[in-house]
Parts: structure tokens; sequence; C-alpha cells
């Protein structure tokens, strides 16, 4: 089988393209695609506990603590400790933030529309299927 014809060299190859593209525009804008797909996960009214943004994104708990600490000295998120949990810290935005979680999302909105666009509904919606499956296979653990 060649390397094309698999599963996950598919997967890959698309999501390093997906990200590229993210990048350049993240790029464009003093960001990075990590640092959006966290604006884009911070609730501004209520705050959002830094401890649920790792796993909506998929990532280590160490690597968003870099992030995080990244995105502080950049200005675009402040922490405050909750007041009835101490050890709960929120994540919020700063107006610098609110302006490219603003940036993020338009991206994200250009990027789907256009997938839309161009792939009928049926064939996206076999993609979602398809991507579900995976996704229950591997967290399931029903592969090996």
């Amino acid at each position: 089988m060649k390397p094309e014809e698999t599963v996950d060299y598919n997967v890959k190859v698309c999501w390093h393209a997906i990200s590229r593209m993210y990048n350049t525009e993240a790029g464009k804008n003093g960001i990075t695609t990590s640092i959006g797909f966290v604006l884009l996960n911070i609730n501004q009214e209520t705050g959002t506990p830094a401890t649920k943004i790792a796993p909506l994104l998929g990532l280590e708990a160490r690597s968003l603590t870099r992030i995080l600490k990244s995105m502080e000295e950049d200005g675009l998120i402040y922490k405050v400790s909750d007041e009835k949990d101490k050890r709960l810290v929120r994540i919020f935005l700063t107006e610098k933030g609110l302006e490219k979680k603003e940036v993020s999302r338009r991206t994200v909105k250009h990027f789907n529309h256009k997938v839309r666009d161009e792939i009928p509904e049926q064939e996206l919606q076999a993609f979602f299927q398809v991507c579900s499956k995976l996704i229950n296979m591997v967290e399931n653990k029903n592969i090996f």
C-alpha cells in the first residue's frame, strides 16, 4: 500500500495544508494558529477555566501553559482567580485579544464558506461521518 493510499497519511497531509494556510493568515496578524484557536475558545463574559481549554483543542496541559504565558506576555489575555475556588483560574481577553479573536473568527468562517462553496453538502456529511467514526475508534481503543 502506498502512503498516499492510507487514511492517516491523508488526514495528516490535509491537516498540515490547512494548518499552513491558517499560520500564514495568523502570521499576517501577529499571532499563530494555536493562539487563534485558544482565542476562539475563550468566553469573554464568564471567562474560561484554563483547565477546560486544553481538552477543547486536543493539547497537552504543558503546551497550553506555554501558549497562555506567551498570550499573557503579548497582552492578549489576563487571568483571574475564581472567587469561590481560588485554585481555579479563569482566562479573559484583553481588548487586543478581542481584536485578534475577531480576526481568527473571520478567518475560520471564510475558510468554511469556501469549503462549502466547493464541496457538495452530501460529500461534507460523508466526510463528517467518517471523521466521527475514526475519532470514536481511536478514542475507544478499537484499533489494536
